[in-house]
């Protein structure tokens, strides 16, 4: 056993408080008292694991140690001692919140056992705790971050609909945060400590959709070999949380509706027996179900069963005020997760971030973080740290290009030179309306070689292709210039 496991033993017998020590003391932290008064010193001052107590503590009762230890902040596991004529007694101490007794004269071997087993329930105890704040911390409302109008309106939301027992229709784009708020709604109710099952609905065909839902007898279809318990099953008492549930297919729909009515009957695949759930649902869609029900694919009954609180998760780029703090946040998660120095950004890679539209929305931004994170090799991360599709959003120029043109001056032909530079110029100037220095950088040269080459194409009048001739170019060359 851990030698950090702490054991009180509180007998009026001195003799007993000794034997005991010994017989413990090689394997646990014990610690001795002989009444009330010098047991609470010891639980006030120490974190004791185990309180061991004798019922009679000369004209003191050990029920009322066990009372006063069961109230403390964190209680100790309480085993009683007692006389065999006080049995009913030490079964009312258990009603009372004590783990066991033992009755006197003690064997020893039973009560190593059972000390054995309070302390390994209170490790399983602390690890649960530890695991549930864990989760907590990854789903609770903490990890929603932002601090926009927008997002605020959701968090007020989620608090006002989570102590309560309504369904939740919970609706946006994907990567919006649609799963993190539903967990956060079921970590704040009154059923945080039942589950919390997730479906992913779309990523199951109708018939593997049912099983999943609802479980399935042995014989039901080719492939059960034995019997399978569902999702609602399994969350009995908890949440289940329907992502995609627009993806359901009809049939299925009619048997979640009959699940969400007042009887929450169903049942299991290839069964007659009627069995019932108590679940709170919360569903996620990135589709519009009214429009999905005006089209005749989503029954109204069950979007009406769905949608007694809907939570609109809003796009990353209707909120771009939290991306710093979301930046933040993803830095401190990913440099402690690669075991990396906690880095900033360059001022242009930051630019880039708040600059761009996020269709991935948050999910996307996330994972931009974490590729900056792996690919930086310096103090900070640079705009070339930072996935492609940023990177060009911020006219950055495509990996390669410059070292193209310089393989083109140094081994091309003068024909296949000018034709091929011709293609990437007009192509970067195309793509910047024709801003010469936003080309420039496009193409990775700097903005007087741009020019120069400008001027040479229309010093040889080659033809501007798509955007009209040398004339054309050479005035954009001049109206340009002259905004430098």
């Amino acid at each position: 056993m851990s030698p950090q496991s702490t054991i009180l033993i509180v007998d009026d017998e001195k003799h007993t408080r000794d034997g005991l020590r010994r017989l413990l003391e090689n394997e646990y932290d014990v610690y001795v008292a002989g009444d009330i008064a010098g047991a609470m010193n010891v639980l006030e001052r120490e974190q004791i694991d185990v309180l061991l107590t004798d019922l009679r503590l000369g004209t003191e009762d050990g029920m009322q140690l066990i009372d006063r230890a069961l109230k403390m902040p964190r209680p100790p596991i309480c085993i009683m001692m007692t006389a065999y004529g006080s049995v009913d007694v030490a079964v009312e101490a258990m009603k009372r919140g004590a783990y066991d007794f033992v009755t006197k004269p003690l064997n020893l071997d039973k009560v190593e056992l059972l000390i054995a087993r309070a302390v390994q329930g209170r490790k399983l105890e602390q690890e649960n705790r530890a695991l549930r704040q864990q989760v907590d911390e990854r789903y609770g409302l903490e990890n929603i971050w932002g601090d926009s109008a927008a997002l605020h309106e959701v968090l007020d939301t989620i608090r006002q609909v989570a102590p309560s027992s309504a369904n939740v229709l919970i609706e946006g784009e994907s990567g919006t945060g649609k799963e993190l708020a539903a967990h956060a709604i079921h970590n704040l109710s009154r059923r945080n400590k039942a589950k919390f099952v997730a479906v992913h609905c779309a990523a199951l065909s109708p018939q593997l959709l049912e099983s999943e839902l609802f479980g399935h007898e042995r014989g039901a279809f080719t492939g059960a070999h034995e019997r399978r318990i569902g999702r609602f099953e399994q969350a009995n008492g908890g949440t289940i949380f329907l992502d995609e549930v627009a993806e359901i297919d009809p049939s299925t729909q009619v048997k979640l509706l009959r699940v969400m009515s007042e009887q929450r009957a169903f049942e299991r695949v290839g069964g007659n027996q009627t069995l019932r759930a108590d679940v709170r649902v919360i569903a996620a869609t990135n589709k519009n179900l009214e429009t999905l029900v005006r089209e005749g694919k989503f029954r109204d009954d069950l979007f009406f069963r769905l949608n007694v609180v809907r939570i609109t998760m809003p796009p990353l780029r209707d909120r771009k005020e939290d991306i710093p703090l979301l930046i933040r946040g993803f830095l401190r998660h990913f440099c402690k997760e690669n075991n990396k120095p906690l880095v900033d950004l360059t001022s242009d890679a930051m630019d880039a971030l708040l600059s761009y539209d996020w269709p991935g929305n948050v999910r996307e931004l996330r994972t931009a973080i974490e590729h900056g994170v792996v690919m930086a090799t310096g103090p900070k991360i640079t705009l070339r740290d930072l996935p492609m599709a940023v990177r060009q959003a911020a006219g950055m120029a495509l990996p390669g290009a410059s070292s193209a043109l310089k393989t083109m001056e140094e081994k091309s032909s003068p024909l296949d030179l000018h034709e091929t530079e011709k293609k990437l110029i007009m192509q970067a100037l195309g793509a910047t309306n024709g801003n010469v220095t936003a080309a420039a950088k496009k193409l990775g040269i700097s903005r007087r070689t741009l020019h120069r080459k400008i001027n040479e194409m229309n010093a040889a009048k080659v033809p501007a292709e798509g955007t009209g001739d040398a004339s054309d170019t050479k005035q954009s060359s001049s109206s340009t210039e002259n905004t430098r």
